[in-house]
């Protein structure tokens, strides 16, 4: 018989219940069950009553003596994520931390030492390391059919205004926190959890009614590695790509939906000799290099976004860590090394921050 975890959420927001509470009141969703939901507003907690049928509860430490939570996901404000994940794991809990998983590595370190002590897990809803597009673009650079990687572009960009809370530094806001850390983690990824990051980076506040940056351009370089090259911006209208790729062999661009990408075999290619005296044509002209490579060209659509297939794999890899004890494909350890990165970035970027 299959064991049913019992879950509580904390916060109803755009996460709490928008994402996580979605999942788990999908179809998909076969083995978990939410029995408490945390929110400090009031129609919240009775839509949620409505909706779960559970209990509500104003405090999340209103859980603690509670013995029949098997996992408490951690969907509150940014900059709480650190020390209500810490209060829950003292009290017994295994938690999931909303991204970003803290404010800084030291934040980070904090919350890994206080799951250790406690003996509970500890996890950080990196659910794009599990989306579709991502899955397919690793195997295919895995494959090597686009030969030595050179850059790896991300970006995920729009234009949008914004000014809800997000907006401000002393929440935990801005596109690097809020948004970051998606990109960031698959970079982080891609380059194979460095410990040590070169780092150039720009931030800019632009159109945001609070004080956190709506633009940022961060450029990250590993020895031997490809370079990443990663955009967080508000201000691009046109950005349709979120992969842009480009190798020794070929090239490959993706939408979360969609990908394409054309390469060719070295083997059925001219030799490539270097000539050192005046290219010249039949007429003694002078000419530029040019040769006619076969391209194969490959389209692909892809099923699935960050927001479904992806959360459906997250809480399966979550399921199979709690019962039957398998190991976690996304740690907290991995986002250390993004949370340094994002420490070099704030470092270089000081930004005013308002009272």
């Amino acid at each position: 018989m299959t064991k049913t975890l019992n879950v509580a959420i904390i916060g109803q927001g755009r996460s709490g219940r928008d994402i996580h509470g979605a999942y788990f009141k999908s179809d998909a969703n076969k083995n978990y069950k939410v029995v408490a939901i945390v929110d400090e507003i009031e129609y919240r907690r009775e839509r949620a009553r409505e909706e779960y049928g559970c209990d509500v509860y104003a405090d999340y430490r209103d859980l603690f003596g509670r013995t029949d939570i098997d996992l408490v996901v951690n969907s509150t404000f940014s900059y709480q994520h650190v020390p209500v994940s810490i209060d829950l794991l003292e009290h017994g809990f295994n938690v999931i931390s909303e991204k970003p998983f803290a404010k800084s590595y030291e934040d980070g370190c904090r919350a890994i030492l206080a799951a250790r002590k406690a003996g509970k897990m500890l996890d950080v809803f990196q659910q794009s390391r599990f989306a579709p597009y991502y899955t397919r673009i690793k195997e295919i650079l895995a494959s090597g059919v686009l030969g030595d990687i050179i850059q790896i572009s991300i970006s995920f960009s729009g234009f949008a205004r914004r000014w809800d809370w997000q907006t401000s530094m002393k929440y935990g806001g801005g596109n690097v926190r809020n948004t970051g850390p998606h990109p960031l983690d698959q970079a982080m990824d891609l380059l194979g959890f460095p410990e040590d990051v070169t780092v150039f980076s720009k931030l800019a506040t632009v159109n945001t009614a609070g004080d956190a940056e709506d633009y940022a351009k961060i450029i990250l370089t590993v020895p031997g590695k490809p370079l990443v090259d990663v955009e967080i911006s508000s201000c691009n209208c046109y950005s349709p790509y979120l992969y842009t790729i480009s190798g020794s062999r070929g090239c490959l661009r993706a939408k979360m939906g969609h990908l394409e990408m054309k390469y060719f075999d070295p083997a059925k290619a001219q030799p490539l000799v270097q000539i050192m005296e005046p290219l010249r044509d039949e007429n003694g002209y002078p000419k530029y290099c040019g040769e006619k490579l076969e391209w194969t060209e490959i389209e692909e659509d892809i099923k699935g976004t960050s927001f479904n297939a992806a959360v459906e794999k997250y809480y399966d890899m979550i399921y199979e860590h709690l019962v039957n004890g398998a190991e976690l494909i996304i740690t907290p350890e991995q986002v250390l090394t993004q949370l340094k990165v994002i420490d070099k970035i704030h470092a270089q970027n000081p930004l005013p921050i308002l009272e």
